[in-house]
C-alpha cells in the first residue's frame, strides 16, 4: 500500500493510536522555529474546521482550536494566565463580542 502523505502537526498521541490501527506513522520532532509555524498552520486548520462546522461539532472543534492556542503560547513563551491577562486587557480597552456588533461601513 501507498504511504499516505499528512505533513501536518498532530495532537502527541495520534502515532500511538494510528499504531493501534494497525498503521506505521513516519514521524520527525520539529525544531522551535519549525514548531511555531506548524502551530500557526495548525490553528489555521482548526479554525477553518470550526467556521464550517455544524452546530453538533463546534464545541469539539472549539476545543481543538483552544489546545493549539494553549501550545501556541507556550511556544512564544507566554504562560496560559499572561495570555488571558492580555486577553482581558484588549478586552477592557477595546470590548468584546457580546454586543454582537456587525461593522457594516465608516462614511
Amino acid at each position: 500500500m501507498m504511504p499516505v502523505p499528512y505533513r501536518k502537526l498532530v495532537r502527541d498521541k495520534i502515532p500511538e493510536i494510528i499504531q493501534a490501527g494497525g498503521g506505521h506513522p513516519v514521524t520527525r520532532v520539529l525544531d522551535q522555529a519549525g514548531y511555531r509555524q506548524a502551530l500557526i498552520g495548525k490553528l489555521a486548520e482548526e479554525a477553518a474546521e470550526a467556521a464550517q462546522a455544524s452546530t453538533e461539532d463546534l464545541p469539539g472543534e472549539l476545543a481543538d482550536v483552544l489546545e493549539v492556542l494553549r501550545a501556541l503560547a507556550a511556544a512564544t513563551g507566554m504562560s496560559w494566565e499572561q495570555l488571558l491577562a492580555l486577553a482581558e486587557d484588549k478586552r477592557n480597552r477595546r470590548g468584546g463580542f457580546t454586543g454582537k456588533i456587525f461593522l457594516e461601513s465608516v462614511e
